[in-house]
């Protein structure tokens, strides 16, 4: 069922945003080699104490799982499309690392990522790193009260140069009571398919875009998704209001 959210809700969502991306940008900017990711999962759970916030993904518990996620932060390095558990595993020079992470704040749920290079990367992970966080822009774009989610999907999918691949196992979704809702928000589509927007909906969109094959498999700890031929993937995230006046991005 998909939820539009109360005045109130809007309200908290709108407060929160900033919170979570002012946690994000922080995290962010610790990125170096030499840094482990377990030590951006303690700045993290650092920064949501201070902030007065609860993490959003620190024991929840996805339809399938055997256990709760462990983290607040999700770590995502190089091959590892989402869901990576941080751990003793040290950054190097030209890795790439998505960071996504969720809050609870008074009650509402927010949810964004980023990846960011670790010191001076490649030419084609720079290019990957650019065509996918212009791909959720233009994604953000069709976000528009009487599109659908296809339209959303259709924009990603069309700003995407054909070299990528985009990953349709995985997808956006709606956000704002729990951390995951209705609808699903697809990173590939066609024009006018898919559920309605309307005003009051909060949805993340979150393109997730690999150097190759577009298949994903899941490895032993149970959560981390890589890429199949283990091409290297980024992935970002904002979560969006849709209002009468166009989208409204929460997280920025």
């Amino acid at each position: 069922m998909i939820i539009i959210k109360t005045d109130s809700e809007i309200e908290r969502l709108r407060r929160g945003g900033p919170v979570l991306a002012r946690i994000l940008r922080e995290v962010a900017a610790v990125v170096r080699p030499g840094v482990t990711t377990d030590e951006l999962d303690k700045l993290t759970r650092s920064l949501m104490e201070k902030e007065g916030v609860t993490p959003a993904f620190l024991g929840y518990r996805p339809d399938g799982a055997d256990r709760p996620y462990p983290a607040a932060l999700i770590t995502s390095v190089n091959e590892e499309v989402v869901h990576g558990i941080p751990n003793s595993r040290i950054l190097k020079v030209g890795d790439i690392i998505s960071l996504d992470t969720g809050i609870n704040f008074e009650g509402v749920y927010l949810d964004h990522a980023v990846t960011v290079p670790v010191g001076e990367i490649g030419a084609k992970d720079k290019e990957l790193l650019s065509a996918t966080e212009a791909a959720l822009e233009v994604g953000i774009e069709a976000a528009q009260a009487g599109n659908t989610t296809g339209d959303i999907g259709h924009n990603i999918q069309s700003a995407i140069p054909k070299k990528f691949g985009i990953v349709r196992t995985l997808s956006g979704h709606g956000v704002g009571r729990t951390i995951h809702e209705d609808p699903y928000v697809p990173n590939y589509g066609k024009p006018g398919k898919g559920a309605a927007l309307k005003p009051g909906m909060v949805i993340a969109i979150e393109p997730m875009i690999t150097r190759g094959s577009e298949e994903v498999v899941l490895l032993d700890d149970g959560y981390t998704l890589v890429t199949e031929d283990r091409s290297r993937a980024a992935h970002f995230e904002h979560t969006v209001l849709i209002t009468e006046k166009g989208p409204e991005v929460l997280t920025k």
